[in-house]
C-alpha cells in the first residue's frame, strides 16, 4: 500500500490504543508512579553518599539520567501489550481488514508518543518539586524533550520486536529487563564515568544510553552538546535500521 495508506491506518490504530490507554490508566503507572519512586529512592537514599551530603548536586546529575532510564523501561509495556493482543485474536482480525501490514506496529509505536510525553512530565514536574532545576532555558529543555521522545520511538522496536518472538506476554517482561537494567545500570546514569573501574568505562563508551544522557544533561543543565547528540542521533537511525526491518519480519511470520 502506499505511504499514505500506511500512515492514514496506522494513525486509526494509534488512536485504538489511547482509547484502550484511557480506559485503562492504570497501564500508565510504570510512567508515572515508578519514575518517582525510583528518583526519590536514589535521590535521598544513596545521593548523599554518593554526592558527599550535596543531594541537590546529585540530583541535577541524576534527574536527566533517570529520564532516559523510565523512557528506556516504559517501552517495555509496548511489547507485552503486543504480544498479548496475538494471543488474544486481536491480530487475526487485522489480518483480515484491508489495511497495510505494518500498520498494526507502527500505530502502537506511534501511540507510545503519549506514554512518553507523559515520562518527560512527570520527571521534570515532580524533579521541579523536589528541587531540580533547568540551567540553560525553555529552548534547550523543550528540544532535551523532543530527543528522549524521538529516542524511546527509536528504542521501543526492540520491544516490538521482543514482542513479536515471545510465546507470553510475561517473558516480554523478563527479556526486556534483561536487556534494560544492564543498560541503564553500566552507563553514567547514576554515577559519572569517571568514577568506574577502567574496563567498566569502555563498556559505558559504547552504550547506546550514554551520550543520550550526555545529550539530555547539556541540554538541561548545561555542558557539551553536539558531540553525544550526533552520537545518539547515529544510535538512533541504528536502531530503526535494524529493528523495524526485523520486527515486521517476526511480525508476517507470527500473525
Amino acid at each position: 500500500m502506499s505511504t499514505m495508506a500506511l500512515a492514514r491506518h496506522s494513525g486509526s490504530l494509534a488512536r485504538r490504543s489511547l482509547i484502550k490507554t484511557v480506559r485503562t490508566p492504570e497501564a500508565l503507572i510504570d510512567v508515572t508512579l515508578q519514575p518517582v519512586i525510583f528518583l526519590l529512592l536514589f535521590t535521598y537514599l544513596f545521593g548523599g553518599a554518593i554526592a558527599d551530603g550535596d543531594r541537590h548536586a546529585y540530583l541535577q546529575f541524576l534527574l536527566p539520567g533517570m529520564l532516559a532510564q523510565s523512557l528506556a523501561m516504559g517501552g517495555v509495556a509496548l511489547g507485552q501489550n503486543l504480544n498479548a493482543d496475538i494471543e488474544k485474536g486481536v491480530f487475526d482480525r487485522f489480518r483480515s481488514l484491508p489495511i497495510s501490514r505494518a500498520a498494526p506496529l507502527v500505530g502502537a509505536v506511534l501511540a507510545d508518543v503519549v506514554r512518553y510525553l507523559t515520562v518527560c512530565v512527570v520527571m521534570l514536574g515532580f524533579g521541579t518539586v523536589i528541587g531540580f532545576r533547568v540551567e540553560t532555558g525553555l529552548l534547550p529543555a523543550l528540544a532535551a524533550v523532543a530527543l528522549s521522545i524521538g529516542y524511546g520511538l527509536c528504542f521501543c522496536w526492540i520491544s516490538v520486536w521482543v514482542g513479536m518472538l515471545a510465546r507470553t506476554s510475561g517473558a516480554v517482561q523478563g527479556i526486556m529487563f534483561l536487556l534494560v537494567l544492564p543498560l541503564t545500570f553500566g552507563s553514567n546514569v547514576f554515577v559519572s564515568t569517571e568514577t568506574l573501574p577502567g574496563w567498566l568505562q569502555g563498556v559505558v563508551a559504547v552504550n547506546p544510553m550514554t551520550p543520550l544522557v550526555e545529550a539530555i544533561r547539556g541540554l538541561l543543565t548545561g555542558g557539551p552538546v553536539a558531540g553525544p547528540l550526533v552520537s545518539t542521533l547515529l544510535w538512533m537511525a541504528g536502531l530503526l535500521a535494524v529493528f523495524v526491518p526485523l520486527a515486521l519480519r517476526a511480525y508476517a511470520r507470527r500473525a
